[in-house]
């Protein structure tokens, strides 16, 4: 979190009318604050006069809070009141754990960072995009450590084709141009996230974009030449102010993403799939080897490619067996864009 002077406007924050429809008649007088850094035991936030430390009820579970959030307090005693509905909100199932893992809420873009290297990992790729595609917000890849790749390109191709109208953004993140790269997202009061595996340069593209000073950047590290392996550098979750005058949200690299309980965001990933399906003859087609189907008649004329079938069908075998009968915490709502991006 960082010192903001002079003081911010809500509207700076990140605040909308979606979220002062909220606001009951009778919680005129309190105050918005937005979430900054969950820890165990407290919550960080901010407001239009800066950082502020929120006093947290009885028996509270930060875990229910991500960073992000917007949350009502008392402007007196800072006590935290209620959380209003998240406009967005980007979580995961680990494996074994019950319900749904927060990472990050109302965020406009979602930055994929990965890296021009070994790193480069298509089935990752969509994994992200998925759990993009059904957290309501717009996915950016964003391909780093460019300068040390022999053709760039090739890895920006392969981007492209993961799905319709993707934007990816190749840059160094060390580089002064980077932020002028990303700029169009980070605009007033936009709030954008960074995912990816350790050691692509998330920490690094943080420091750069919210241009911090050296005793508070977050921490960098670096990979191991023979397969682009990071460390572990970023911990913790936590907002930033970004110089352009938007917000962006860092997160741990995450060494297993497990898709679950994802099917509107699967159908955006594979749009091409999903608008050739009612076209098949049987309602209930399986894309394999019935009579009439579309999508193995586009195959056939070159116009959809099989890898892209099968990973479709691998990833919506395991969304079936890792979605519970009962999915996801209470209190998780978002507003949906669109079932799926179709043209």
């Amino acid at each position: 979190m960082t010192d903001s002077s002079p003081p911010l406007s809500l509207d700076l924050l990140g605040w909308s009318d979606f979220f002062a429809v909220q606001v009951e008649p009778g919680e005129a007088e309190l105050a918005p604050r937005r979430v900054a850094s969950v820890h165990r035991a407290r919550i960080d936030a901010i407001g239009v006069t800066g950082p502020v430390g929120l006093e947290l009820p009885p028996n509270s579970n930060t875990a229910e809070f991500a960073v992000g959030d917007w949350v009502l307090a008392d402007p007196l005693t800072g006590m935290l009141v209620r959380r209003l509905d998240r406009k967005t909100v980007f979580q995961r199932r680990a494996e074994g754990a019950q319900g749904q893992q927060l990472a990050a809420a109302n965020v406009d873009t979602l930055f994929i960072v990965t890296s021009c290297n070994a790193d480069f990992n298509v089935g990752r790729l969509e994994r992200y995009l998925i759990m993009a595609n059904q957290a309501g917000t717009d996915p950016v890849i964003v391909l780093t450590k460019a300068d040390t790749a022999e053709d760039a390109g090739t890895f920006e191709q392969q981007a492209k084709a993961l799905q319709r109208d993707l934007p990816v953004v190749v840059l160094n993140a060390r580089s002064a141009d980077a932020a002028s790269l990303l700029k169009r997202w980070c605009g007033v009061g936009q709030t954008v996230a960074l995912v990816g595996s350790s050691g692509v340069g998330k920490s690094t593209l943080v420091n750069t974009l919210a241009g911090l000073a050296p005793d508070t950047m977050q921490k960098t590290g670096s990979i191991r030449e023979r397969d682009a392996k990071g460390r572990h550098t970023t911990t913790a979750r936590s907002l930033h102010a970004i110089s352009a005058g938007g917000w962006v949200i860092d997160t741990p690299g995450i060494r297993t993403l497990y898709v679950s309980d994802v099917t509107d965001g699967i159908d955006t990933l594979f749009a091409e799939i999903t608008d050739l399906a009612p076209l098949c003859k049987f309602r209930d087609c399986t894309h394999a080897h019935e009579p009439g189907c579309a999508v193995q008649a586009a195959i056939a004329g070159g116009t959809l490619a099989a890898d892209r079938l099968e990973r479709w069908r691998s990833l919506q075998a395991e969304n079936r067996g890792r979605t519970p009968v009962v999915s996801g915490p209470r209190g998780n709502k978002i507003v949906r864009k669109n079932k799926y991006r179709g043209s």
